[in-house]
């Protein structure tokens, strides 16, 4: 793949779900994916893709999941496992700490928070499209969590809707080095235009 020219005001970079249960000590989720965020440095590698970001004016979109309130996904016909999970461990729940941004990752004025998504992709039933095309973007980089369920749907998606897209590899992360594997290897390169490393990222950036 070759590392291409982002423009800043036709590039937007898309921060999914750092929420405290993903991303903190003490998050439901975090001991699930503690040794691959380890491995990857993550917290600080989203620190620096967002940090970088915003130095060179490139929009940041926040792209939240549902947080979980009592009822949801109640009576529910098809479920995914993901939501399964929610439930379960009411992840993300609304008014807690865990379904709070991480201290490190809260928006700043000018970015724009995207409407909760349900599932895993950003797109389906929110507006993040809408807010997109309304900032000229056309080039979309994609960090947060997890690499293989909203990261690779929400990247699937953009694509989909015609949107140049990048995937940080580092910037990101999942229950198990193999899911990582798939998400970088094996999948993203079906639908990803570039596939890099924050330090890459920043290099393309500058230019």
């Amino acid at each position: 793949m070759i590392t291409p020219v982002y423009s800043p005001e036709r590039t937007g970079l898309l921060l999914v779900d750092p929420y405290n249960d993903f991303l903190s000590d003490g998050g439901k989720l975090f001991p699930m994916l503690k040794k691959v965020a380890d491995d990857n440095h993550l917290l600080n590698n989203l620190r620096t893709a967002v940090g970088t970001a915003r130095e060179f004016g490139i929009q940041v979109f926040y792209v939240p999941h549902r947080r979980w309130q009592p009822g949801d996904y109640d009576n529910w016909d098809h479920p995914n496992p993901t939501q399964c999970l929610i439930q379960q461990r009411h992840t993300f729940a609304k008014g807690t700490w865990g379904g709070e941004w991480h201290p490190d990752l809260v928006p700043q004025e000018g970015d724009i928070i995207i409407q909760e998504h349900w599932g895993q992709s950003g797109f389906a039933n929110t507006d993040l499209d809408f807010q997109l095309k309304q900032q000229g973007i056309t080039h979309v980089i994609i960090v947060g969590l997890l690499a293989n369920t909203c990261i690779e749907s929400t990247a699937r998606f953009a694509m989909e809707l015609g949107y140049h897209v990048t995937l940080v590899r580092d910037a990101t992360a999942a229950f198990s080095t193999q899911m990582m594997h798939a998400a970088h290897e094996l999948n993203g390169p079906t639908f990803a235009h570039s596939i890099l490393d924050t330090l890459a990222l920043q290099l393309a950036l500058q230019h």
